[in-house]
């Protein structure tokens, strides 16, 4: 993700000192990836040898940090407001930071809080934010600048990208690598809780909504995120929902569902940390899981320092 194009210098400018010091970062560990070169051996010792481990594919982690959160507090971004003294959206960024598996981190951002969510950038030091772009009007609108924002670097079809959103801050790391996982075996997955309640689905009768079927509760969940695909699938998805004028979803697992009906979408195990923040008495609930998560992301951030032959 070093290489930019000039359609993403012009039209997005994510923070150059940042991103300047994560591609010089990426080309060295792509260095120290390489083999040394070393004198001939012989055939013996060199069938001896264990073949090199196939190259790994980018995981991304998409921040999405651009709502404008008018049911919460218009005049105070949910995204800034402090759990335990830590800005939502940074509880959020830590979750992806922390867990070695994720390779890049792009955050999308409004005008508002764009050069606060910077700034916090910064000064938490998250080495793998290699951008902080704007979103749009709608949540769609910032997924999809940020596959373009992707694009123009030139991910792989194959990579694996989850899609985040910043208002979840306790999202386990549990899911965020069921979700790695799945990919291996499915080409989309999302984070979701089995519902405990009925379902009920209505119609419209005159002003007033009546039941009109209820589903078997074992078969419904709650959609939770990240939500997780490989590049092709979500690229391809939004494609096609591009040219549909009635074209308004409020997740991504929704935009696959719909225009790639074929593609199955594999369900991850979520947890009750993982609510989103949506009023205030949301944020009283979410304060309860702060320590829990400071303990295990603590713990994810020295395993991370490890390298695997020296622990």
């Amino acid at each position: 993700m070093c290489e930019e194009s000039p359609e993403s210098q012009h039209d997005r400018q994510p923070d150059r000192a940042r991103q300047s010091q994560a591609c010089d970062a990426d080309r060295q560990e792509a260095v120290q990836s390489q083999p040394a070169t070393e004198p001939a051996e012989s055939a013996a010792e060199s069938a001896a040898e264990p073949a090199a481990a196939p190259a790994q594919v980018p995981v991304v982690a998409v921040v999405l940090a651009a709502g404008f959160g008018t049911r919460f507090d218009a005049r105070n971004p949910k995204q800034l407001v402090a759990v335990a003294n830590k800005p939502v959206v940074c509880w959020s960024i830590e979750a992806f930071e922390y867990d070695p598996r994720i390779t890049d981190i792009v955050v999308v951002v409004n005008p508002q809080v764009r050069d606060e969510v910077e700034r916090l950038v910064d000064e938490g030091g998250y080495a793998k934010v290699r951008a902080i772009i704007e979103g749009g009007a709608e949540r769609v609108d910032s997924t999809e600048s940020a596959l373009q924002m992707l694009a123009d670097f030139g991910i792989p079809q194959d990579a694996k990208v989850l899609i985040h959103d910043s208002v979840r801050p306790f999202v386990e790391r549990s899911s965020i690598d069921g979700c790695i996982d799945a990919l291996d075996e499915f080409d989309a997955a999302t984070v979701a809780m089995a519902s405990t309640d009925t379902i009920l689905v209505t119609e419209d009768l005159g002003d007033r909504k009546v039941v009109h079927a209820v589903p078997d509760r074992s078969d419904m969940f709650r959609a939770q995120t990240p939500q997780a695909f490989r590049f092709k699938t979500i690229r391809h998805a939004y494609e096609l929902a591009a040219q549909d004028p009635d074209f308004h979803p409020t997740d991504d697992t929704r935009v696959v569902v719909d225009y790639l009906p074929d593609t199955r979408v594999a369900i991850v195990a979520g947890s009750e940390s993982n609510m989103k923040i949506t009023t205030q008495d949301d944020l009283e609930m979410v304060k309860r899981f702060a320590f829990e998560a400071t303990r295990k992301r603590a713990i994810d951030r020295v395993q991370g320092m490890v390298r695997p032959d020296e622990a």
